[in-house]
């Protein structure tokens, strides 16, 4: 005997990114993980800033000269902002892992929050950066 082949159902299928609607938690989620790997990345950029400045006073000379420039600047602040954002949404997830804001209202209000803290942070940042 042989089985009955399936019928396919025919689903729509949409490719057009653009008229995709994510929730605010599905982009926080998001955001989290992108963050995450800048994170990752970062450290072996910071790590490799670290050691010209150890190896010697030409080395410090030269890292600080690097660190005077605009664009290094712009670099580490963004470096800085992707931490703060990476530690409020962790620190929102671990919340929502002890039970809190698993409702969607309460988790697009904590979601909000965490951009909104992650812009004062950023602020902070390009301040004591600049």
């Amino acid at each position: 005997m042989s089985k009955p082949v399936k019928e396919r159902k025919s689903r729509p299928v949409n490719l057009d990114l653009q008229t995709i609607r994510f929730p605010i938690t599905a982009i926080a989620s998001i955001l989290h993980r992108i963050s995450g790997v800048i994170t990752f990345v970062a450290i072996g950029i910071l790590l490799w800033l670290l050691s010209i400045s150890l190896s010697s006073p030409v080395g410090y000379a030269q890292a600080a000269s690097l660190v005077d420039g605009f664009f290094v600047k712009f670099i580490i602040w963004g470096i800085l902002t992707a931490l703060a954002y990476h530690i409020v949404g962790g620190i929102r997830h671990l919340l929502m892992d002890m039970g809190h804001f698993e409702e969607l209202e309460s988790g697009a209000m904590s979601a909000k929050v965490s951009f909104v803290a992650t812009i004062v942070l950023s602020v902070l940042a390009g301040v004591m950066v600049w």
